[in-house]
This record gives structure tokens, C-alpha cells and sequence, in this order.
């Protein structure tokens, strides 16, 4: 699994790549709350799944605890551009009633902005 984080315009880009099982999510769960807790004045947080390729009910525990800690600075939390893999699972889940999935066109738009920033990559999440 690869991560990383930017932020563009207020909002927070979490870009993941690979698979989201028990030893990615214990890899990179600590990375990604310290670049929350970095920028707790955030307006808004986006998880970009496209290229997540496996993702077992560990992912989703990664996901709800992201969307908490987010909750704690009152930053509102969305998935965006969700491959085929990682939505089945949220969508049997019911995550998407706790974290909203942005449209395909809303999606493509956050994605592009974060990663023309020229810092995707910077920080790994």
C-alpha cells in the first residue's frame, strides 16, 4: 500500500494505491492522523480510492477512524473516485451513509486540483 496526503485550497487529499488490508492500515494509520492533526483547520478531507485494489473490513475500521478524527476538528470527510474493489466493500458496509461518496465528476475535480498542487507525493500519508 502507498499513501500520501496533500492539501489544496483548504482541503485535504489522502491518495491511496494498492492494498488496504491489517499491515497497510497499521503502517499508514499514524502517518495519516499526524497530517490531520497538522492541519486540524482544514475545510474539507478526500479519500481518493481509484487505485486501491483490495480492501478487507480492516479498511473500512481505517476509514470510520479517519472519518472520527476528522469529526473531532469538525472537517466533514468524502470518498472520491472509489475503484470497483473498494466500492463494493464500502457500499455492502454502509459506510457511505456515515461518509458520503462525492459524484464521479466531483471526484475528478477534487483529484486533479490536489494532485496539479505540485506537492502530491511531499508527505506520505
Amino acid at each position: 500500500m502507498k499513501a500520501s496526503a496533500t492539501k489544496k485550497n483548504g482541503i485535504l487529499h489522502f491518495y491511496f494505491d494498492g492494498e488496504l488490508d491489517e499491515h497497510a492500515a497499521r503502517l499508514i494509520r499514524r502517518q495519516t492522523d499526524a497530517f490531520i492533526d497538522d492541519n486540524a483547520a482544514a475545510e474539507g478531507a478526500v479519500f481518493h480510492l481509484t487505485n486501491v485494489t483490495f480492501m478487507d473490513s480492516t479498511g473500512i475500521g481505517f476509514f470510520i477512524g479517519r472519518y472520527k478524527k476528522l469529526a473531532s476538528y469538525s472537517i466533514p470527510a468524502y470518498f472520491a473516485d472509489v475503484g470497483a474493489e473498494a466500492d463494493k466493500v464500502l457500499s455492502l458496509s454502509g459506510v457511505y451513509t456515515v461518509v458520503p461518496k462525492l459524484p464521479p465528476s466531483a471526484g475528478q475535480a477534487c483529484g486533479k486540483a490536489g494532485r496539479e498542487s505540485g506537492v502530491n507525493g511531499g508527505r506520505r500519508a
